[in-house]
């Protein structure tokens, strides 16, 4: 009987270990202290679920970039944008029509380099508006001039609309960066999330169509798959401010060919002859995998990647430098790789 009983505990204590294993792989990190803030300043703000909204209400939900500012605000910092840069509103043609670009340069002379920025929001939500802090940080330490792209968005403007947006701003800033102050032959791409995936397409859609390159692509937690089995999708399901639910809900508004690489990057039959890439990453983000992955596929195809993965940060990170140490250093290291590639 005692070894029978024996037996039982030993089971027990064995299905129970590993019941705590498969918890801990499939729970979230925890955010580092300055992450936490930022999050919980997030949650104050009262926002609903995106997924539960329709995007015309998901548009008016209070976003990361807002949390930022309560945190400042609440330590008594100003919340004004980082002196340094001008801002010039434009308008450029496009496959629907005009297409509002922002035109982020630096202090000091030219011609500077130049990098297409597209911002992120799961190509349905937000505007450069809503991501000012990235452009604005990269336009100050890389001493060059930011274009940064409010692309038609879905539902209304279904997958490839945002693509063809994407690349239209790209080929007009290669014939018009004279105009101001730019330099045409020094002409990279960069976003974040959704912007990183058009970033990327942008690179192939020069590439395919043989039109001159972009000198570097920086890609910042990219879309770049649609595989939700994914280790990080699956520890990640319910992180915030980016869950699984989220990108479901993206997915659908943005209605994309899931066979086509102009929609889902990782699908290319090959990223041979794309340009050298800058992959950031942070570590509790549903995203986070696909990164990883797209970074050895276009190492694997013969394309030099720098790729970096930051801990204890969340999705929408990269934009946070006044608050979040971590963001600091991602743009340090996207500036630094700029620099490389201004440079050749």
């Amino acid at each position: 009987m005692k070894k029978t009983l024996l037996i039982s505990s030993t089971l027990a204590l064995g299905l129970l270990s590993a019941v705590s294993y498969v918890h801990a792989k499939s729970s979230p990190a925890k955010p580092d202290m300055h992450m936490q803030k930022v999050m919980d300043a997030l949650a104050s703000l009262g926002g609903k679920p995106i997924e539960t909204l329709s995007p015309e209400e998901a548009r008016k939900q209070p976003s990361p970039a807002d949390a930022v500012k309560k945190v400042l605000t609440d330590s008594g910092k100003t919340i004004a944008p980082e002196a340094g840069v001008t801002v010039t509103d434009m308008k450029v043609p496009g496959p629907l029509g005009d297409i509002p670009v922002h035109v982020y340069t630096p202090e000091g002379k030219g011609p500077f380099p130049v990098m297409v920025y597209y911002h992120g929001g799961g190509f349905v939500i937000a505007d450069t508006k809503t991501y000012d802090a990235s452009p604005r940080a990269l336009a100050k330490g890389a001493k060059a001039i930011m274009v940064a792209v409010d692309y038609h968005q879905a539902p209304e403007n279904k997958f490839p609309a945002a693509a063809n947006d994407a690349y239209a701003a790209y080929s007009w800033v290669l014939k018009n960066a004279h105009t101001f102050n730019g330099d045409p032959k020094r002409v990279a791409v960069g976003g974040e999330s959704a912007g990183g995936n058009l970033a990327t397409v942008v690179s192939m859609m020069a590439r395919d169509k043989n039109e001159p390159m972009p000198v570097h692509q920086l890609l910042v937690y990219p879309v770049v798959d649609n595989d939700m089995t994914r280790p990080s999708y699956v520890k990640n399901a319910s992180a915030k401010p980016l869950n699984k639910a989220t990108m479901q809900w993206f997915f659908k508004h943005y209605a994309g060919d899931p066979s086509s690489p102009y929609a889902l990057p990782i699908k290319a039959e090959s990223l041979k002859g794309l340009p050298a890439a800058t992959i950031i990453a942070a570590e509790i983000d549903p995203l986070l995998s696909e990164g990883k992955a797209y970074a050895d596929r276009l190492k694997k195809d013969g394309v030099k990647v720098t790729y970096k993965e930051y801990k204890g940060v969340t999705h929408e990170f990269f934009g946070m430098s006044a608050v979040v140490p971590k963001a600091k250093a991602a743009q340090e290291l996207a500036v630094k790789e700029l620099d490389k590639a201004f440079m050749k």
